[in-house]
């Protein structure tokens, strides 16, 4: 059976990730739906209409869960055909005046648990599985006030670009998708939503959107996919002028 593997499977864009994963990837059989909550897991599974759905609560930030994770792998086998690392967050605050343990959490979600559980997912694909990794536009410049946040999307970035170098021979690709703001839950647990001129002034991506380019993205292969034409423009910019004069207006 061809599995589906999504992380932060929950709220937002997880959910429009799974509603829309089966016009994109029709045979998968099987979906993962990965997150800390069951009952909006649940919620979440009865958006499948043919795949059937898997609810594994799980905390990423907890080291247990990555046993229980590659115990599962280890115990059934999939065949993974697709694999979503859509878990993350962020929160805005300056370094030294928020609580230590939001700073952390942060490292611990977007980039160890991320690469945990890539590094148990990989042996269990094949050629022409796909990878689809959460980065941001924060990814392109540091931002100060999400020091830590843009800090991990900048290594979500390299990871993807590294890992797909290294899958490239096994036939299984890797895409990095960097939107801009969402109206979502992230904005409010974050500490973000009417907090930051930053997020109220820039275009917001809508997640049915961002979900839909971000698969079709996967099944065409392509290693960065970045929704809207300001934050396409927004990625050349990060590219050509210099760093500590971006930072400037990047202030979150």
């Amino acid at each position: 059976m061809k599995t589906a593997i999504i992380t932060g499977a929950s709220t937002g864009l997880g959910l429009e990730f799974v509603r829309q994963l089966e016009e994109f990837f029709p045979e998968v059989d099987r979906v993962w739906l990965i997150a800390r909550n069951q009952s909006r897991l649940e919620e979440a599974a009865s958006l499948l209409k043919k795949a059937e759905p898997v609810i594994f609560p799980l905390d990423l930030c907890d080291e247990a869960a990555f046993d229980s994770f590659a115990a599962k792998l280890k115990e059934e086998a999939p065949e993974v055909s697709l694999l979503i690392n859509n878990a993350g967050c962020g929160y805005l605050g300056n370094i030294g005046e928020t609580e230590v343990d939001l700073q952390t959490r942060m490292i611990d979600l977007n980039t160890r648990a991320l690469t945990a559980v890539t590094h148990l997912t990989v042996p269990y694909m094949a050629k022409g599985s796909r990878i689809i990794n959460l980065c941001s536009i924060a990814s392109f410049c540091p931002n100060p006030r999400m020091t830590v946040y843009s800090a991990t999307k900048a290594f979500v970035a390299f990871f993807s670009r590294g890992l797909g170098v290294e899958l490239k021979p096994k036939g299984i690709t890797v895409t990095a998708v960097c939107p801009g703001p969402m109206a979502t839950e992230f904005l409010t647990t974050g500490n973000i939503a009417g907090k930051s001129k930053t997020f109220d002034t820039l275009p917001y991506c809508d997640p049915v959107k961002v979900a839909k380019g971000s698969l079709k993205a996967a099944c065409q292969g392509k290693a960065v996919h970045t929704p809207r034409g300001f934050y396409k423009f927004y990625r050349g910019l990060a590219k050509v002028l210099p760093q500590r004069l971006m930072i400037l207006f990047t202030k979150t």
